[in-house]
Formats: structure tokens, C-alpha cells, sequence
């Protein structure tokens, strides 16, 4: 037996020995191995940004025709990169009714571009260019700028109007049928083919610093903390007590006086207002009851302070078609209103705020540092970022408005594959753009 097994050791020390390849006997690499080109990739920096969309795209508001002729499909239900924004650099999006606008960083005046149905001429008109009813590839927005050095400060738009921020104030393009737009109404103005671009310098001397719209109304946000609204005033969405059209940027009031709104939210005709001191206030169309107030009223038309003191500090808001969502110092988001809440498939009106489980959002007892960040609303669908860049959605999934990769409803939040770190969501009526930040 131990004959045997010297034998099997020795056999195996014979081949190792055989095997063994020292300098003089080792294999010269090819000539041509030598040659080969070593590719080292680059960190990103802290700038970089990407851009991903989804949704319906056969209006031009994805800015991605290639991918819809070469697949022959009307709509993308998951993510894409838009080869756009690795051209330029994006520095901020906006959706509105099957268009976008992008903001980018550039050292000429083309500093903001858009995409999609341009029917009211919301992406601008070029003179030196054929009028384009629907533009497929981002194309540049031309604005009547003093400064080559102007930037943008931000970008919001409506069913079919443009609002861009820049830091020679404000300019609005496309339909001003209810003074949204900011200046008088014309009768039957004719918006294809329109070159009107009104610009608002400030309001009263005080500097706009942020922008936001509804359908057909638009709301400013001030350096001092005042809210200033125009457009469309059937459900009370201006704010200035009363439900007449306005086109002159007027001072809301109400409950508001004597505050420093700090952010404002508006997707339809419903508008929640954020104090800095984390209470909320609204606005404008309650049929399904986005404005918990004492008063069971359809529309209101005076800012009123919501009851939300037992949710805790604000911090951020949101507000969609017959829903609004908010989110606390907690990083706890609160649903209520009518529609696809995120509470499950049974519930679909609820007339308070209710937390939607934190465990939805990815905080369990393996990552209990997840918390949400950001909310954001567009007209059927709701969407969550968390502090680790990850996005979540959940409502109508219309034309894959969810990035879930299928078209049905999703009644609880479901995080979406985006290659990259989510830093900002924009909701259009049927398609999605987010700005991105690469991994590395």
C-alpha cells in the first residue's frame, strides 16, 4: 500500500517537474501583442451629466428618431440615453405637453434647445429654417439675448408654452390664448409660425429665481419669497381671488402674506406652495380633494394653508392632475387625492395625507441609511429619488411613461433601471426625461 502511493507521488512530482517552464524555456509573446493599444477610461467629474428618456416618442419629445425607425416602435417602456446630451452639456430639462426643452452649457447664445410638437410654436421658430410642426432632433431655441455669457437658471413648461429663466430674466414662447405667456391676450392669434418671444426682466424690481407651470397658467417664484402668477383662472390655480384669465404677473396673497415661499409645485390646475419654514399652502382645482382645508370647496381661489402640521417639517412638494404628494424632514412621502397613490390597487381616493411605506422605497433593515430626497409629479405618474440616487415611480403607465419596460399601471413605487445616479425627473403628459450623473 505504501509502494503504491510513492509511486502515484512520484508520477505526480515527475509531471510537475515536466511542466515547470523557467526563463530559457518560456514562450516569447507575439510581435504583435506588443502593439496593442491600452485603453484607460476616465473618471467622470462632478460636472458630467447624461440624459435618459422614455415614454411616447413618435411626436419628436424623446429626441431619439433613430431608435424609433431602426425598432419600429412608437413608444420606449425602459430607459434610453439620449445621444443629444453627449454632445452638450445638460444642465437642467423640462417636459410639457409632448415636447421637452433641454438647457445647456455653451459658449454662444444656443443655450437652450427643444424637441417634440411645436404646433404653438412653444420650441420657437427659426427664420432661417423651415417651421417644423414636430422636431424629432433637439434643435436650438432662439431667444433675443444681450449677453453671449447669459445662462439659464431654469426651465419649466405648460400644455403648450415654454418658460426659460436666464440671468437676463424671463422669456415665455407658444400659446398665450389665457395670458400665460405673460403679456395681452390677442384674439385669435395665429401661434404656427409665431416669432413671439416676451421677455420679463423682473417683477417690480425684485429678480425671478424660479420658474414653474401648469396647464395653461404659470407661477414665479422671487428672490424676497413672493409668488407671482398669470394665465388661466377658471379653477381659482392664479391664486389672485377671483377665476378671471390674467396676463400680467400678479402677487398672490391669502395665507401666503408675510411668508417666504421657498418652492412651488403645479403640474395641472392644483398649486402647493412651500414656506421656509416647512408648511405648506394651495391653490386652484380640489374636485378630488388635493386641498385638505376646512372648506369642502371644488376650487379655491385663495392661497390657503394646508393642514399637514402632524406630517412634520416640509420639505419638498409636489403636486399632479387630482393628486398631490409631500415629503418630510423624515424622508417619509405622504399621498392623498384621487387616483394610482402608490397605496395598492384597492385604494384610489383618500381624502388625508397617508405615508406610503418607506420598505417601498428600498429602506429595510439591510439599508436603513435609504431615504427619499426629491418628489416630483407629472399629470398621471409620481416619482421618488433617494439619497443614493435611485429612482422610483408609480401611477399611469401610459405609452411606458414608467420606464418599467411594459405598459401596465403600477399601483406601488417600483425603482427604475437608469444607468446612471439620478440627480432631477421631469414628467411630461406621456413620456419622462431625467438628468443623470454617470456611476464613475
Amino acid at each position: 500500500m505504501l509502494n503504491a502511493g510513492s509511486n502515484w507521488f512520484m508520477r505526480v512530482t515527475r509531471r510537475a517537474k515536466n511542466l515547470h517552464l523557467d526563463s530559457k524555456t518560456s514562450i516569447p509573446l507575439k510581435p504583435e501583442l506588443k502593439t496593442l493599444p491600452i485603453f484607460q477610461y476616465p473618471i467622470s467629474r462632478e460636472n458630467d451629466r447624461r440624459v435618459y428618456v422614455w415614454g411616447l416618442a413618435e411626436h419628436g419629445a424623446l429626441g431619439e428618431p433613430r431608435a424609433l425607425k431602426k425598432n419600429r416602435i412608437s413608444y420606449l417602456s425602459k430607459p434610453k440615453r439620449l445621444s443629444f446630451a453627449e454632445q452638450h452639456r445638460v444642465t437642467d430639462i423640462a417636459c410639457g405637453y409632448g415636447f421637452t426643452a433641454y438647457a445647456v452649457h455653451s459658449s454662444d447664445k444656443n443655450i437652450v434647445y427643444g424637441s417634440g410638437i411645436n404646433t404653438d410654436s412653444q420650441l420657437g421658430y427659426n427664420l432661417d429654417e423651415k417651421f417644423l410642426n414636430m422636431i424629432f432632433i433637439p434643435k436650438p431655441i432662439t431667444l433675443p439675448l444681450q449677453n453671449a455669457s447669459t445662462k439659464i437658471i431654469g426651465l419649466a413648461a405648460g400644455r403648450a408654452h415654454l418658460l426659460i429663466l436666464t440671468t437676463e430674466g424671463l422669456f415665455t414662447l407658444g400659446n398665450n390664448a389665457y395670458g400665460q405667456c405673460g403679456r395681452p391676450i390677442i384674439l385669435n392669434e395665429n401661434y404656427e409660425k409665431s416669432t413671439a418671444v416676451h421677455h420679463i426682466p423682473d417683477i417690480k424690481g425684485n429678480k425671478i429665481v424660479a420658474v414653474t407651470a401648469g396647464q395653461d397658467h404659470s407661477v414665479l417664484l422671487t428672490e424676497t419669497g413672493g409668488v407671482y402668477t398669470f394665465g388661466w383662472g377658471a379653477d381659482g390655480q392664479t391664486g389672485l381671488a377671483h377665476y378671471q384669465n390674467e396676463h400680467r404677473p400678479s402677487l398672490v396673497k391669502g395665507d401666503l402674506a408675510g411668508q417666504r415661499i421657498v418652492k412651488v409645485a403645479c403640474a395641472a390646475d392644483c398649486v402647493l406652495a412651500l414656506s421656509d419654514k416647512g408648511k405648506v399652502y394651495g391653490w386652484g382645482n380640489s374636485e378630488y380633494n388635493q386641498l385638505p382645508i376646512r372648506e369642502d370647496n371644488y376650487q379655491v381661489n385663495i392661497a390657503t394653508e394646508l393642514y399637514t402640521q402632524e406630517l412634520g417639517y416640509i420639505t419638498d412638494i409636489a403636486a399632479g392632475g387630482c393628486f398631490c404628494m409631500v415629503l418630510n424632514n423624515d424622508g417619509n412621502v405622504f399621498v392623498w387625492g384621487y387616483g394610482i397613490l402608490g397605496l395598492g390597487p384597492q385604494v384610489q381616493k383618500v381624502l388625508k395625507p397617508t405615508m406610503i411605506p418607506p420598505t417601498l422605497f428600498g429602506n429595510n433593515v439591510y439599508n436603513r441609511n435609504v431615504k427619499i430626497t426629491n418628489i416630483y409629479c407629472g399629470i398621471n405618474q409620481l416619482a421618488a429619488l433617494t439619497n443614493t440616487g435611485d429612482l422610483y415611480m408609480w401611477g399611469c403607465n401610459r405609452f411606458g411613461s414608467l420606464g418599467l419596460g411594459h405598459v401596465k399601471d403600477q399601483f406601488f413605487p417600483l425603482k427604475v433601471a437608469v444607468g446612471a445616479q439620478v440627480r432631477k425627473v421631469a414628467c411630461g403628459v406621456d413620456h419622462t426625461v431625467t438628468l443623470c450623473k454617470p456611476f464613475i
